[in-house]
């Protein structure tokens, strides 16, 4: 897989807090409209980082089309705010309609959480 974005506030590597929340979108895209996909991507990821408990991002998405996309948020609410913000929405929308054949969502809360680099 090609790792497209790694994102947090203020650091590329990130631990979150027990409790965060975390959003998993698995995905296939169709490839269709790859500029319309790509605009939109960062357009939500824009919005989603001015988002009250935005946390963070990890994505990345391999050459046959699928991808995983997970977004942190501070709590449940914050999670479930940016479902319900409508140009997420519409951009949800446009995705089911144009550029996804199909995707999996699952929320899961964070229990533990580290991180290793190689120097």
């Amino acid at each position: 897989m090609r790792r497209l974005a790694r994102g947090s506030i203020g650091s590329l590597m990130t631990t979150f807090a027990p409790g965060t929340i975390a959003v998993i979108f698995v995905s296939e895209v169709t490839g269709e409209d790859p500029e319309g996909y790509a605009a939109a991507a960062t357009e939500a990821n824009a919005l989603a980082a001015a988002q009250p408990g935005y946390r963070g991002i990890d994505s990345a998405r391999g050459a046959d089309g699928i991808g995983i996309t997970v977004s942190y948020w501070a709590d449940e609410a914050a999670a479930i705010a940016w479902r319900q913000h409508a140009r997420h929405s519409e951009i949800r929308d446009a995705g089911r309609g144009r550029w996804y054949r199909w995707y999996s969502l699952h929320v899961a809360e964070v229990g533990r959480s580290y991180d290793w680099e190689k120097e």
